[in-house]
């Protein structure tokens, strides 16, 4: 995995995007990623995409970009899909069969009035539906109310993440939501779905980003500063027919997985980008990556310390899904740029972690008390 590296990165600034189509909005944020990494449309020799990308994926962004190519991914698995594609990107690149790939990620349900794509009616939904589990926070909700149940783990301590992203966000200049809140205005925020709060949830945006990876050669013909990718792991949960554990998530596997991989363990990881679809989301994660004991998360995310700079584990420094930006109902590209710009030493100064050396990455996609994915990085800045 090592032989692979980030160049370039851009996240779209924009959060309502009612001037564009979506195809418009992969070409700027493919455009922005590749200025950023010194490179242009025709380096790129390797394309990634998931749903997002519109008409027959890749055969159609191709084309529209201009590219030619000679590997293409597609893989689908939700919010995670990104994180896979950078691991994707790097055995290729180990392969031999790519030097330059990129990754793009857009889509815009907030002005479009369209739900966020991928949320199509699979086989399963007749069954879930049957009990009640018709949107996605109920769902949430259900893991939520277990964890507290089994751990005693309380809403005040979930609104910590939700405060600890909104403490972040306020230094984001296009963060959605900047506005600091207190654990006070979680828990006075309507509630949705006992026992998460409106302010327990993501946002859903417009916008979008992209990723360059390149070889070791191509990295040193750029003369900036590249970010290696030491490890990479997906994994998969589902919900056994009835016979599910709401405790855990897929992260019990990625996680451990993609450190042995990088060849590190959690006590090595100086920042961490944890998709945030809702607070139990980062609380369970967080968990299963190892950061803490099961059952411990209440405790672990409480006093700040999530909060950069001087926090015990800074997380989502830009605002995360809970404030900044959460393009198409997906969080796992943004995710990515950020830690991205916290190795280069570019995060905001208010935010940027000191002598940030190694940064986890990890995502979340489908629902976590019925079907989901997790997909965990490992990334290193040059030189470390």
């Amino acid at each position: 995995m090592s032989s692979a590296h980030i160049a370039g990165v851009f996240e779209h600034p924009g959060r309502r995007i009612p001037d564009r189509s979506v195809p418009q909005l992969h070409a700027e944020v493919a455009l922005g990623a590749l200025a950023d990494a010194g490179l242009t449309l025709a380096d790129v020799d390797a394309y990634f995409c998931d749903s997002s990308a519109p008409g027959v994926g890749p055969l159609s962004m191709i084309e529209y970009l201009g590219l030619r190519c000679s590997h293409a991914d597609t893989t689908e698995i939700g919010g995670s899909s990104y994180l896979s594609h950078v691991g994707h990107a790097a055995m290729a690149i180990a392969a031999g069969k790519c030097h330059v790939a990129l990754v793009t990620m857009a889509d815009r349900p907030l002005t479009s009035g369209a739900p966020p794509h991928g949320d199509t009616q699979g086989p399963e939904r007749s069954f879930d539906n049957l009990w009640g589990v018709t949107e996605t926070v109920h769902n949430y909700a259900m893991v939520a109310m277990r964890h507290m149940y089994e751990f005693g783990t309380t809403s005040a301590q979930l609104a910590q993440i939700k405060v600890a992203a909104s403490t972040h966000a306020q230094y984001n200049p296009n963060a959605l939501l900047p506005k600091v809140v207190t654990v006070d205005d979680v828990l006075g925020s309507p509630m949705i779905s006992d026992p998460l709060h409106r302010l327990d949830c993501c946002i859903t945006t417009d916008g979008g980003g992209a990723i360059v990876l390149v070889s070791p050669d191509v990295a040193r013909s750029l003369g900036r500063a590249c970010v290696n990718v030491l490890g990479h792991a997906e994994r998969f949960k589902y919900n056994d027919n009835g016979r599910l554990d709401l405790s855990h998530t897929a992260a019990v596997w990625s996680g451990p997985a993609a450190f042995a991989e990088a060849g590190v363990t959690p006590d090595d990881i100086d920042y961490a980008g944890i998709y945030d679809s809702f607070t139990i989301t980062v609380l369970e994660t967080l968990e299963d990556l190892g950061f803490c004991g099961k059952g411990e998360g209440g405790g672990f995310v409480s006093d700040g310390a999530l909060i950069a700079p001087g926090g015990r584990l800074p997380v989502n420094t830009d605002g995360g899904s809970l404030c900044n930006a959460h393009p198409g109902g997906r969080g796992g590209m943004p995710k990515i740029v950020e830690a991205v710009r916290q190795l280069r030493g570019e995060a905001h100064p208010a935010v940027q972690v000191r002598d940030c050396e190694l940064a986890l990455v990890h995502g979340t996609g489908g629902r976590l008390g019925t079907r989901s994915s997790a997909a965990t990085l490992i990334l290193g800045r040059e030189g470390a």
